[in-house]
């Protein structure tokens, strides 16, 4: 009488099988996690664009704006200007022109935060021309 089973190698393929899948969706998970990492740094880049134009508007100039006078600082209920527990991007401003200024959301790399190779360190950028109303998106491929 023979006995049905698996054979060794019958098992050890689908371990083989079962791994590979398995890695594949853990690089999947990761991809998709630090996309929606992304979008929350382009809803914070929102807000600081509409406080930048916010400033704009009151002044009709953006000489002089700096990091508090859009909110971004080191204190707790600020938006972060440098890496913190709460949050996976750090951001400042760049003023351009007296009506052009970039603001940078730069991924966090320390701290817990290492984003994996796959994904790399990079950021998101928008520059916004106040006077002519345009904005300009650029980004690390990870967050688009």
């Amino acid at each position: 009488m023979r006995r049905k089973s698996f054979t060794l190698l019958e098992l050890v393929i689908v371990l083989i099988i079962l791994g590979v899948l398995a890695t594949l969706g853990i690089s999947q998970y990761m991809r998709s996690i630090e996309q929606s990492r992304g979008a929350e740094a382009r809803s914070i880049l929102g807000q600081i664009r509409t406080s930048v134009l916010g400033y704009y508007m009151s002044i009709s100039t953006l000489t002089g704006i700096d990091n508090t006078a859009v909110g971004i600082g080191t204190t707790n209920d600020l938006i972060p200007s440098s890496c913190r527990a709460s949050h996976y991007f750090n951001y400042a401003l760049s003023l351009i022109t007296s009506t052009t200024l970039r603001i940078d959301g730069t991924r966090c790399s320390a701290g817990g935060k290492t984003p994996t190779a796959s994904v790399g360190i990079g950021g998101i950028q928008l520059t916004v021309d106040a006077n002519a109303g345009t904005d300009t998106w650029s980004m690390s491929p990870a967050y688009r």
